[in-house]
């Protein structure tokens, strides 16, 4: 019998031994991110837990701690649904993410490795490439690790923390439009070889203060 939509075997019954309520979490996390959950979606203790070969205290612990996070809304007296933003969050997540991004590649400027440069290019090849191949998946996905390997040579691991939690719930609902990307990827790695952190926050700001029109909504799946 499908679960809210859900076909059957589409979520998977947790192995044990383990760490129970992280792997309940995690298998929650990853429906939402898959959009096998979707937004809006009615979340049901009992069926969840005979879906994942659990009883309902590990679910009901993963909710908890998924509305914590802002994956989940935990209506009174109606129960829990996936968390569907608002345009108002939506912009707020954006902003944010324009934010971490430019103090990122200020400090990835500051003192770059050459092995570090010559991986941003790998990656911009990457892209290019998948983008000239027509794969939507390649693209989005070497769009991903370049900005993440960005924050990782700014060398400051907190701050790359935070952008990759914005970065991820954006995704969650977003799906980019890359195709545009490389060029100014390109001219960001100029600016990060040339050690120029001004320019570097320049091309990085311009780059992402209108990612908002190259997100549009993920479709229901």
């Amino acid at each position: 019998m499908p679960f809210n939509g859900l076909p059957h075997g589409s979520v998977p019954r947790l192995e044990r031994p383990g760490p129970l309520r992280e792997q309940v979490y995690q298998a929650l996390l990853d429906l939402v991110g898959s959009r096998s959950l979707r937004p809006g979606q009615h979340l049901v203790e009992s069926e969840l837990a005979a879906r994942l070969g659990v009883s309902r205290q590990p679910v009901h612990e993963a909710l908890q701690r998924l509305s914590s996070e802002g994956w989940v809304d935990l209506r009174p007296a109606q129960g829990a649904f996936v968390h569907e933003p608002t345009g108002e969050e939506t912009d707020q997540l954006f902003v944010v993410r324009t934010l971490l991004e430019t103090e990122g590649a200020r400090l990835a400027a500051a003192g770059p490795s050459a092995e570090g440069i010559e991986r941003l290019g790998e990656l911009c090849a990457t892209g290019e490439a998948a983008v000239a191949a027509d794969d939507v998946d390649g693209a989005v996905a070497a769009n991903a690790t370049f900005h993440a390997c960005v924050m990782e040579l700014a060398g400051n691991a907190v701050l790359a923390d935070l952008a990759a939690r914005v970065e991820n719930r954006v995704r969650r609902y977003y799906t980019p439009i890359v195709h545009q990307a490389w060029a100014e990827h390109r001219e960001l790695i100029a600016a990060i070889a040339a050690r120029d952190d001004a320019r570097a926050q320049r091309v990085m700001r311009a780059h992402t203060k209108d990612a908002r029109t190259r997100f549009p909504p993920r479709p229901a799946a």
